[in-house]
């Protein structure tokens, strides 16, 4: 039986999307550390409609960024498991963020955005990848 061919822009897609899940759960977890390492580098006003605990949000922070990176070295090897813990904690990184706009609002919303893209890449195209050969 012949293996599906996949198109060059789906398996682009898809290591796209790997490669961007690592990236943002680096810069995830770092932006987690600096709130754990120094409570006070994050100040927001009196305004907002609701109050984090900067460092509890810094640890979660940090261990969503260690999820994504995983996800996107497995995904990187065409485990199935790792498209879907990928898009999940995509989603949960883009909502995590999206509470942290109040603290960063620019740089939440690149991580909202860079989020959105893997959800988009890893439904669409994620399958690519497993097909795929490595070497």
């Amino acid at each position: 039986m012949m293996a599906k061919e996949r198109s060059a822009v789906a398996v682009g897609f898809t290591y796209f999307a790997a490669v961007m899940l690592m990236v943002a759960g680096v810069f995830d977890a770092l932006q987690g550390l600096a709130a754990v390492i120094r409570k006070n580098y994050y100040v927001v006003g009196s305004e907002y409609l609701w109050k984090l605990d900067v460092t509890a949000w810094g640890w979660i922070h940090v261990v969503l960024g260690v999820v994504l990176v995983a996800a996107g070295v497995s995904l990187l090897f065409g485990m199935l498991w790792a498209r879907i813990v990928g898009v999940i904690a995509a989603a949960l990184v883009a909502i995590a963020n999206f509470m942290w706009l109040p603290y960063s609002p620019i740089w939440a919303t690149v991580i909202i955005a860079a989020c959105v893209t893997i959800i988009w890449s890893l439904t669409t195209h994620g399958d690519a990848i497993s097909d795929d050969k490595l070497g």
